[in-house]
């Protein structure tokens, strides 16, 4: 009996108690639970100013592991520097998470360097949901008050490169949802219709001031819902 137990295995055998090994190696590569959100802040501004929405979003169930956000120099150009490097960084996101695909949550020059990236840098195939809020999608007036020194600025005027680019053809490319988030009061963004992009879901978020929108709760629910959905 003893020697009949310790006979060692045939080789078919051996393979076929391997075969699970090797496929549970293959699983372990980790998996997001939610689709990861990427938070972009706008000019002369951090990732700070992500706080109570990034609170509102773990209140929600989303862990710190789901969320990131994106700090980098608000000063450079939109299209030659900035979309490439949040590009980068969704590469990061990805590799980290295990996700196919990334969320965007972005405020004000945020949403230009975004939204470079969704049509012309290859973020139709990695990005499900853009949200923006207050941002200069149309250009604003009052970018003109730097654009004497700063690039970024020169790229929020109406009529710019990058505006061009965004605007032409298309404004919501790919299997993309998009949503903006507007204000009738917003003293940064001129004209107000500036937020709102055709083929998006644009929701006008009552009387804000520019920087308030990322406090506010109805803005808060509203970018919850339009993400998780």
């Amino acid at each position: 009996m003893l020697r009949r137990i310790s006979v060692p295995l045939t080789i078919a055998a051996a393979a076929a108690l391997l075969m699970p090994l090797t496929t549970a190696r293959a699983d372990e590569a980790p998996k997001a639970a939610r689709t990861p959100v990427i938070f972009v802040h706008g000019y002369n501004a951090d990732p700070g100013v992500w706080g109570s929405l990034r609170e509102d979003f773990k209140a929600s169930g989303y862990t710190d592991a789901e969320l990131f956000s994106w700090g980098y120099d608000t000063s450079r150009s939109v299209n030659e520097v900035l979309s490439g490097r949040f590009a980068a960084y969704v590469e990061e996101v990805r590799a980290r998470s295990g996700a196919a695909k990334v969320d965007i949550v972005a405020h004000s020059f945020g949403s230009l360097v975004t939204r470079w990236y969704v049509k012309h840098g290859g973020g139709t195939g990695t990005v499900a949901h853009w949200a923006s809020l207050a941002g200069p999608n149309h250009g604003t007036s009052t970018a003109w008050a730097c654009a004497a020194w700063s690039q970024a600025c020169r790229d929020m005027t109406p009529g710019s490169y990058v505006q061009d680019g965004l605007a032409e053809g298309d404004e919501t490319p790919g299997d993309v949802a998009y949503a903006t988030w507007w204000s009738n009061c917003d003293e940064v963004i001129n004209p107000d219709a500036s937020v709102r992009i055709d083929g998006a879901t644009n929701n006008a978020a009552g009387c804000l001031k520019h920087n308030d929108l990322l406090g506010d709760d109805g803005v808060s629910q509203g970018v919850r819902a339009f993400v998780g959905g």
